[in-house]
């Protein structure tokens, strides 16, 4: 899954990506209320975890705008006990399941999974770049409907690319979507994952490009 969580505490913030990361998924760590709505929009989200206590925007007021700009990934709050008194408003403002402080990082990854089945997938569309296509709920890619064989992250790396075709996007972000806070891996392993995707995309009308120094772009190729 790609998920956006949205948390302000760097201890629980940091544990619930790692915990995310580890079993296979990417995150999207959005610390600040006000950067949630931007995030949201800027590339599909299969999940949300939201804290409700956030720096300048409350978590309450972020679902209502979010579903309001037709934002239909479920939507997982993350609260203390005291912030469900009205828990049936929460649910009715669009979240979809909320999770009590403190919680087993288990328990929360469970949450998500299930949230996700109980959608049907509809937050995990199939996109398409030129002749290649991913399926995100099935974590397949195709050229021409010619099923490509990927690994787990080659599969991620394509589809953080593909979620931002025809921008920049920076090694370092790449790095930290990819591989874990406790991975002892260098740029080289990067690297070496931007080549074996090139490979394998020889029958593609889209190329990885380089841009020294910064990162890589996905650019469809109209030649």
């Amino acid at each position: 899954m790609r998920i956006l969580l949205v948390e302000d505490n760097e201890d629980l913030g940091e544990a619930i990506e790692k915990r995310l990361r580890s079993a296979g998924h990417s995150v999207e760590w959005i610390r600040d209320g006000d950067d949630v709505l931007p995030a949201a929009q800027a590339e599909p989200f299969d999940a949300v975890a939201l804290d409700l206590m956030l720096p300048h925007r409350d978590g309450i007021s972020l679902i209502a705008e979010l579903r309001r700009h037709k934002f239909n990934a479920p939507i997982l709050v993350i609260t203390a006990r005291s912030e469900i008194d009205d828990k049936v408003s929460l649910l009715d403002l669009g979240a979809d399941d909320y999770l009590v402080k403190p919680f087993d990082l288990r328990e929360l990854e469970a949450r998500l999974r299930a949230l996700l089945r109980r959608t049907g997938g509809q937050a995990s569309s199939t996109v398409s770049v030129g002749n290649l296509e991913l399926d995100l709920a099935g974590l397949n890619a195709s050229v021409d409907g010619k099923t490509l064989e990927l690994g787990r992250r080659e599969f991620r790396l394509l589809e953080i690319l593909v979620a931002h075709a025809g921008k920049v996007v920076a090694k370092e972000r790449l790095m930290n979507q990819l591989f874990n806070f406790d991975e002892n891996v260098s740029v080289n392993a990067l690297e070496l994952h931007i080549s074996r995707l090139r490979k394998k995309l020889e029958a593609a009308n889209i190329e990885i490009g380089t841009v020294r120094g910064v990162g890589y772009v996905v650019r469809v190729n109209n030649a």
